[in-house]
Formats: C-alpha cells, sequence, structure tokens
C-alpha cells in the first residue's frame, strides 16, 4: 500500500468492500447498467475496457496482487449496483448532444439516461447544408430526394411504424455510401455496420443490433439471402425477439434497428417469394456517374462538417412522415424499381403476365400440374431456370386475389380423377403431365 495515501471507506485491512467501492465509484462516474449494458447520461459504453481502466486506476493504488481478477469482480458488482429497469420508449423526444429536443417543438437543455444520444447539437438557426443539398442532386433523381430525406428522418426515433427498408441501388462509384458516413455523424454509435446476411444465419448477430437505431450494409451481395423471416420481422418489429449473445441464456429484447442497403443489384431471396418480403423495401436508383467528374477526396469530411443543418434538414422529413401516417413518399421512379425487383426475384409475375401461354378467364380452370409445365416451357423458352413446383403454386396461392384466381381441389382430369388446381386461368399452350 502506498502509505502516502489514505486508504478509503471501501478498503478495511487490505479487503475491498465491493458494494462501497461501486457506490463511490458511481458517485464519481454516474451511469446505470440496462440489460448488462452499461449508459452514461451522454451515452452507451461500447467497450467495456474504458470501464475496467476507471476501476483499476482508482484501485491500483491500494491494491497490488490479482489486481486484474478485482477488476473483472467489481465489473460485474458494478453491474449489479447500477442495476436499471429497461429505458421506456420513447417516440416524441430526441435526446440530442445539447440537451433534449420535443417532436412537439420543445427544446430543454436538460439531459436524462436514454439509449440514444445523437452526438449532433440541436441549433434551429444552423445554416442551409448546402453542400449535402448539391451533393444529393448529383446522386438521386428529385423526385426520390424526399423519400431519403424522410428515411433518415424515420431513424432519428426508436420506432419501426413505417416498417420499410431501404435499399440505394447504383453500379458503382456515385459516393452513395456518403450518405452511411454521414448517417453515422447523425447518429454515433447507433449506427451499426453490418451484413444483412448475417443478420439471417448468424444467431448472435440479432442481440449486437439491440440498442442500435440503424444497421447500414454498405457493401450488399448479389446472391439471395437463404431466409427471410428474422429481417422481416425486425423490419416491422412490435413485440420484443428472442436474442442472445455468446456464453449467455437468451432473453426477450426490444428493437427498434431500421436497414440501410448500398449495392449494384437489388436484394434477393433464394426460396421468399412473398408479396411480404417486397413490399418491406423501398428501391432507390442513383444517377449515373458524370463522365469525366473528379471525385472530392475531402467530400464526406464536408457534408459531416453541415451535421447540425443535415439535422434539420432530416427532421423536417420525419415531421412529414408522421403527417403522412409513416407512409414514405414513393415515386413512379421508385414504384417501377420494386416491379423490377419482383420479376427480377421471381419470374412467375413475369409468367403470369406473359401472352401465348396463359389467359385469365373466369370459366376456365387448369389442375396445378398442368399450370406448372406450361410455365416450365415459359421457362425454356426465355431462357430462365423455374421455380420449384411447391414454390410455383405457394406463389398463386398467395397471389389468389390479385390474379382473381380460386384455389380447387376439383379439376377434372378424365377417367373420373379429380386434382388440384386453380378456376379463373385458361392454357393456351398443350402441355399435359398425365
Amino acid at each position: 500500500m502506498n502509505e502516502m495515501a489514505e486508504a478509503p471507506d471501501w478498503l478495511e485491512e487490505n479487503k475491498v468492500d465491493e458494494v462501497l467501492f461501486c457506490q463511490e465509484f458511481l458517485l464519481e462516474h454516474p451511469m446505470v447498467c440496462v440489460r448488462g449494458t452499461f449508459f452514461t447520461i451522454e451515452r452507451r459504453i461500447t467497450d467495456e475496457r474504458e470501464l475496467k481502466k476507471l476501476i483499476y486506476e482508482k484501485l491500483k493504488v491500494y491494491v497490488k496482487n490479482g489486481v486484474a481478477k478485482k477488476v473483472d469482480e467489481l465489473l460485474e458488482v458494478l453491474r449489479t449496483e447500477a442495476y436499471c429497469d429497461d429505458f421506456p420508449i420513447q417516440t416524441d423526444r430526441i435526446h440530442m448532444a445539447n440537451g433534449t429536443l420535443f417532436l412537439a417543438g420543445r427544446f430543454t437543455r436538460e439531459k436524462s439516461f436514454c439509449r440514444n444520444r445523437l452526438p449532433v447539437d440541436y441549433d434551429p438557426n444552423a445554416p442551409q447544408p448546402k453542400r449535402w443539398l448539391r451533393f444529393l442532386s448529383e446522386l438521386l433523381e428529385p423526385e426520390d430526394i424526399p423519400t431519403l430525406q424522410e428515411f433518415m428522418g424515420y431513424c432519428l426515433i426508436p420506432t419501426t411504424k413505417a416498417q420499410k427498408m431501404l435499399m440505394i441501388i447504383g453500379k458503382g462509384g456515385e459516393g452513395k455510401s456518403r450518405v452511411g458516413v454521414v448517417l453515422r455523424a447523425l447518429l454515433g454509435d447507433s449506427v451499426a455496420n453490418g451484413n444483412l446476411n448475417k443478420v439471417e444465419t448468424n444467431r448472435f448477430a440479432r442481440a449486437d443490433l439491440e440498442h442500435a437505431l440503424l444497421m447500414v450494409d454498405d457493401d450488399m451481395k448479389t446472391e439471395g439471402l437463404p431466409q427471410t423471416n428474422y429481417l422481416k420481422s425486425m423490419i416491422t418489429a412490435e413485440l420484443p425477439m428472442d436474442l442472445e449473445k455468446k456464453g449467455q441464456q437468451s432473453y426477450q429484447g426490444d428493437l427498434h434497428v431500421r436497414f440501410l442497403g448500398f449495392g449494384n443489384g437489388s436484394l434477393k431471396a433464394l426460396y421468399d417469394r412473398s408479396d411480404g418480403f417486397f413490399r418491406r423495401q423501398i428501391i432507390l436508383t442513383t444517377k449515373k456517374k458524370p463522365k469525366g467528374r473528379i471525385d472530392d477526396p475531402f467530400l464526406s469530411e464536408k457534408l459531416v462538417a453541415e451535421k447540425e443543418g443535415i439535422f434539420l434538414w432530416c427532421l423536417e422529413g420525419l415531421e412529414r412522415l408522421i403527417i403522412n401516417d409513416f407512409k414514405f413518399t414513393v415515386s413512379s421512379r421508385a414504384l417501377e424499381n420494386m416491379e423490377l425487383a419482383v420479376n427480377d426475384g421471381n419470374n412467375a409475375v413475369s409468367f403470369m403476365a406473359s401472352e401465348g401461354y396463359i389467359r385469365l378467364k373466369a370459366d376456365m380452370e387448369v389442375s396445378t400440374k398442368e399450370l406448372y409445365a406450361v410455365y416450365k416451357l415459359w421457362c425454356e423458352d426465355n431462357s430462365l431456370h423455374p421455380l420449384s413446383e411447391r414454390s410455383f403454386s405457394a406463389f398463386l396461392h398467395e397471389n389468389e386475389d390479385t390474379y382473381n384466381l380460386e384455389a380447387t381441389n376439383n379439376v377434372y382430369i378424365g377417367n373420373g380423377r379429380r386434382v388440384r388446381g386453380f378456376v379463373g386461368i385458361e392454357l393456351l399452350q398443350n402441355r399435359h403431365p398425365y
């Protein structure tokens, strides 16, 4: 022990009173612990080595042996001493670096512990972000900019009411990833960089998004997702989800993460042909990069320098989204992008719109097997890979209303046999599989 230092109250006979130590520590460093994660009034502690260092500095003057073990032990006691119930879900305010902004229009310098505090000051007099607006005019068509504005505003509060993810698609070099850089400057540690495929396939990936407002996939893969159940559930999440961390028991947690993807092509699924997969997406396509354009290597820094003004721009988008009951402004161009994505991800859509193979006719019927045989013929003629018979049939069942079809198990195929099929469709090609 250092004889020059007076022994603190939490040290008696060279033994640490862990409770007194943690109580004193929290007076010096106020924080709470929610579901095992520490939060100061300013931010979430994302690296616990930071806390271990503070504990070590406080301890090392008096404890000389077994310090590392004692630091770990004190950190665990600190979790209990700082325990706090989960934060309430507050969608009526935004926690800013310099206070609290209520969406009703009131701003206060007062702060409270929260899950997400943005690393940007609220400044109602911040200048218009001219460089940001010029960048957007070079990146997107004018009718698509309000969509991005609303989506970025949507990411400011913990809600999934809009039930959409945003895809920004281009051939490369347009600068679309700069949008992610700006969002990181606005949201700080509330942005997670990740991979949409990993969200589906890694059982620990979802717990990593528990405190995130947004996940950005900066290099969206063109190969299809092996499954989409988790992604769809998280986009529309209204109830707690089962989350799992390595070495810990799974638990129920609230997720309010939104998803933003940048890529060269639309998001695809290997097996999910449902409308639910596509209707959760908004797809914006970028302008082509002008020939001879010289890119500014300092553009990201210039955009981030306007973050107070960009925040006000995002806030305008959020206010518009709320007024419109969380329905995004979607241009006809974006709707066409979605239609192309649906057709690209499920060629049964194009088959149902084809000519010379089938005709939608109320008083006609066809067996599922005969219809699938003609669909395979259409795929052969168009050099396309057909869906499995099961996926094709599931698509028709899910879209009966769209095509005015009626599933039946009473299609007569001769010799007294009746099988499954659909009423409301006629075959124009004869390819009998029986």
